[in-house]
């Protein structure tokens, strides 16, 4: 239990100083991945607090972390549209630097990224406390429990036959967090990461593209693009099929509705 305990507040220790750094530099405006970078620390730092849902400890943490990630998610795709409107030599639709920078800077001094830095300085009381009140008891069974049902939903959703791509899309990236996030817990071989990994990117492609289709419909400045991206959709579609039948194999219902990931054993 001890070293569960001085674990997670070392990750998230870690994670802390990924932000702090991730805020200079976006005030820096000097480094245009940072908004990118801070995304995917939020995004770990999610992971890691998903599965101790429930603790008093975690709560105001896990929301403040939602919070900065709804702020931060349309100047992100904002971001990924200019860089597609760059490659297809439209650079004056492209988002200017101008807007990026000013956009950086906003979030570097936001409340909300503020709150969040705040909430985390003074986690680390109240993890302790939760610990001497025993409320800790039983979190590896807890968090066993609750990435068997993840994988236990991507499994089903998998063989759904009017399966959603938007919600296996999130599925498959809770599991695969998730998995990095706890590999004891989870028991995932890389090999089958590394399949979660193409099958969340394939989607991501197929799902930028459609963002990018459904802007084109209410955009006229956005109309030559269009051929090009239903191209790239629907070959972005067939490949993330192939990826998301490739996981048939690892996430299989046994008799008992559990599930057998390809774990240990690749």
């Amino acid at each position: 239990m001890k070293g569960f305990v001085d674990r997670i507040p070392a990750r998230l220790l870690s994670l802390q100083v990924r932000l702090y750094a991730c805020q200079a530099r976006l005030a820096s405006a000097t480094d245009p991945e940072a908004l990118h970078d801070l995304r995917i620390a939020l995004r770990q730092l999610r992971s890691l607090l998903r599965p101790l849902r429930g603790l008093a400890a975690v709560e105001a943490l896990e929301q403040r972390a939602a919070v900065l990630g709804r702020r931060t998610g349309p100047l992100r795709d904002r971001e990924v549209l200019a860089a597609e409107l760059r490659r297809l030599g439209m650079p004056r639709l492209a988002q200017g630097e101008v807007q990026r920078i000013a956009g950086h800077a906003a979030v570097a001094a936001s409340a909300e990224l503020a709150e969040l830095l705040r909430t985390l300085d003074a986690w680390p009381a109240s993890w302790r406390q939760a610990a001497a009140q025993g409320q800790l008891r039983g979190m590896d069974k807890r968090i066993r429990r609750r990435l068997r049902r993840q994988r236990r939903q991507l499994a089903q959703a998998l063989r759904d036959p009017a399966h959603d791509r938007h919600r296996l899309r999130l599925l498959i990236k809770r599991v695969r967090y998730a998995a990095e996030a706890y590999p004891r817990h989870s028991g995932l071989s890389e090999a089958v990461l590394g399949r979660l990994k193409r099958a969340q990117a394939e989607l991501g492609d197929w799902h930028d593209h459609l963002q990018w289709l459904a802007q084109g419909d209410t955009s006229e400045a956005l109309q030559p693009c269009r051929p090009v991206w239903q191209q790239a959709q629907a070959a972005a579609e067939r490949r993330a099929d192939e990826a998301l039948l490739a996981l048939h194999g690892d996430f299989l219902p046994d008799k008992q509705g559990d599930i057998f990931a390809g774990t240990m054993a690749e």
